[in-house]
Formats: C-alpha cells, sequence, structure tokens
C-alpha cells in the first residue's frame, strides 16, 4: 500500500520500505503526561532513521490559552506555521507520526495535519514498539538540523472540529453524538487524575481509545472496528459524532479509529472535558 492510499495506518514493514525518499517526512511524538522531557529525551536515544521530534505541549498545544480551553488546547496558526515548517512539512510531503505504542499522541498529529487540509498523514500501527520488535534499523544521538521549509500559515478547517458553543447547540437538538474516549471509570465520574472535577458531558457515550486496539496493541482491522462503532451509533451518521476525551488528545484515536473503519466524517471537540468544566455552569454528570 503507498503512502497516498486513504488507509490512516503503515505498518512498519511498509514505513522501511519508504525510508531515504524526500518527499518522506517522520514525526515522533511520544509524550509522558507528567514527564514533559520523557519523549525528546527518548527520541534522542533511539529513533527511526530520518525522525524529527514533535512535543505535544510546545508544538501540538497552545498552553497559554488553558484558562478557556482545557489542558491541551489547539495550537494557532502562526504556531502550527513554524512547527509545519522546522519538520520539514509542505503540501507535497508525505508525514508518517508514531509514538511509543499506542498511537494516542501520534493521533493527535494525524488529526491535526488533516484539519490543516494535508490528506497524505498515516500513523505508524504499534509504534515504536512495533518497530523495534520487527527488528527495523535505529537511530541514535541527536538529531541532525533540519532547514525549515517556508512558513505557510494555513487555519484548522471549522468541518473538522467544533467549539463549546457549537456543541452545545447540537446537543440540545441532537444533532450531535458526543463520544467521549477516557477510560470508563474516569468516564463515570469514579475517579480522576487529571482534572479538578470527575464526570462527563450529559448525553455523552462512552467509547475508551483503548478498545480501538487488539491484545498486541495493534488497530483492530477494519471491520471489526467499523462494527464496534455502528454498534455504539445505534443508527446515527458518523457525521454526527463528536470525540471528546480529557483534553482532546486521545480523542483523535478514536477519530482515526473511524477513518480506518471505513465511517468518515465525524468532528472533534478539542476543549474536551477538561475545557468544559472551565465554566463551572455547565452541568456534569457521573455514572454509565
Amino acid at each position: 500500500m503507498s503512502l497516498s492510499e486513504i488507509d490512516p495506518l503503515i505498518s512498519s514493514a511498509e514505513l522501511a520500505l519508504a525510508l531515504g525518499n524526500p518527499w518522506l517526512r517522520i514525526v515522533d511524538c511520544r509524550f509522558e503526561l507528567g514527564r514533559q522531557e520523557a519523549g525528546e529525551q527518548a527520541h534522542t536515544e533511539a529513533r527511526i532513521p530520518g525522525a524529527r521530534y514533535a512535543h505535544l505541549e510546545r508544538d501540538l498545544s497552545d498552553m497559554r490559552a488553558t484558562a478557556r480551553h482545557g489542558r491541551h488546547p489547539l495550537p494557532d496558526a502562526a504556531q502550527l506555521a513554524r512547527v509545519m515548517a522546522r519538520l520539514g512539512i509542505s503540501e507535497g510531503t508525505a508525514v508518517v507520526a508514531y509514538d511509543a505504542d499506542n498511537g494516542a499522541y501520534a493521533a493527535r498529529l494525524w488529526w491535526l495535519l488533516r484539519a490543516l487540509g494535508h490528506a497524505t498523514v498515516r500513523v505508524l500501527d504499534g509504534g515504536f514498539a512495533a518497530w523495534r520488535a520487527a527488528g527495523m534499523a535505529i537511530e541514535r544521538g541527536a538529531p541532525p538540523t533540519l532547514l525549515a521549509d517556508t512558513a505557510q500559515l494555513r487555519v484548522l478547517q471549522p468541518r473538522h472540529w467544533l467549539d463549546v458553543e457549537a456543541l452545545q447547540a447540537g446537543l440540545a437538538d441532537g444533532s450531535v453524538c458526543l463520544v467521549d474516549a477516557r477510560g470508563a471509570p474516569r468516564f463515570r465520574g469514579e475517579v480522576e487524575p487529571l482534572d479538578a472535577v470527575a464526570g462527563h458531558v450529559p448525553g455523552a457515550l462512552n467509547r475508551p481509545f483503548v478498545d480501538n486496539l487488539d491484545a498486541n496493541g495493534r488497530f483492530k482491522p477494519a471491520a471489526e472496528l467499523r462494527s464496534e462503532f455502528e454498534s455504539l451509533l445505534a443508527g446515527r451518521s458518523p457525521a454526527a459524532v463528536v470525540h471528546m476525551c480529557g483534553s482532546g488528545v486521545t480523542a483523535c484515536h478514536n477519530q482515526l479509529a473511524m477513518a480506518r473503519a471505513g465511517l468518515v466524517g465525524s468532528r472533534l471537540y478539542p476543549d474536551s472535558w477538561s475545557g468544559w468544566i472551565t465554566d463551572r455552569d455547565r452541568p456534569g454528570a457521573t455514572g454509565s
């Protein structure tokens, strides 16, 4: 399968065949909540040859906007232009994003690029763990400097996401099917390790993003994912689906899984639960 085809995933074997191509950009998105520099350190110690690093909070989020938009607000156009230029990503490039294993952070870059209109982007199935397990080549040490391309100002296309006012309107008139990617105990409000308030947005459905993976940490086959999501949606259109999670990161994993299943048209509520609760007048719910 070529990098230009629609499957949002790529295997280690496929990626290995593409290494060295001048049109390919590989982006390492490894990150650990609570250990902000762990991913970049891991990148220096060992990475896929040619990969450059994108930090969740410095590059893929605008941390100046947390008071209104939750823990990982979307970056603005100027920030994205600088990051894409540093990574060498332009219209003529194909991008492969990876993280440590399950795709949770790589999916954030996948979503951002798709929302910018960059269609040729895929996530490495199984991440760096799968790459190493397959015995593929490893690059070590400080990466060489990447000469930046000319920055291109592009905005995130509105059809890919919605703000809190649009979400509230969609929930009120029934046009939105909100799907929360957090684990079931957090969704039910039984535990809350990260945010000030436990629970979920009233009316939301729960689809933990880890349910997209098989026992080996790889994405389930497309047909299996399609069956599971269709069961969850119970006849609702994929275009009605809006994804959320704690801070708008793992929500992208559910959208990627739906894309793999051929269920296209869903959107993201990027502020997610941590943004929803910045206004204490917004309602919350607990339980299933």
